[in-house]
């Protein structure tokens, strides 16, 4: 039994979309989250703050942290979606002038 990708495996165009975006993305959730490192060292009895519904700072940063980084991960997933989706479009128009040409010679 032969273990191969389930698709074809090519050059991806929208890789360096990817990839900057990625790096983006990652250094803001950084930043986020060094910030609550900072707090957590520089004044540790600020996480005990009651802040919001009776929860402390502790509590909602670390909610913060969490629903930050799965809004990062559906808006990742969505711009690389929409810049893949340009790609196609591009390479079929292209496609489509080239046979169009042929055609009609």
């Amino acid at each position: 039994m032969l273990h191969k990708p389930a698709t074809p495996v090519g050059k991806d165009p929208a890789g360096p979309y990817k990839m900057r975006l990625g790096i983006w993305m990652f250094i803001f959730y950084s930043l986020f989250y060094a910030s609550f490192v900072a707090i957590n060292l520089l004044n540790p009895l600020a996480m005990g703050a009651i802040i919001f519904l009776g929860l402390n700072l502790a509590t909602v940063y670390g909610f913060a942290l969490i629903i930050v980084a799965l809004i990062e991960a559906l808006v990742y997933n969505a711009l690389c979606h929409k810049k893949e989706t340009e790609f196609v479009q591009a390479e079929k128009q292209k496609s489509g002038k080239g046979n169009s040409k042929k055609g009609k010679a």
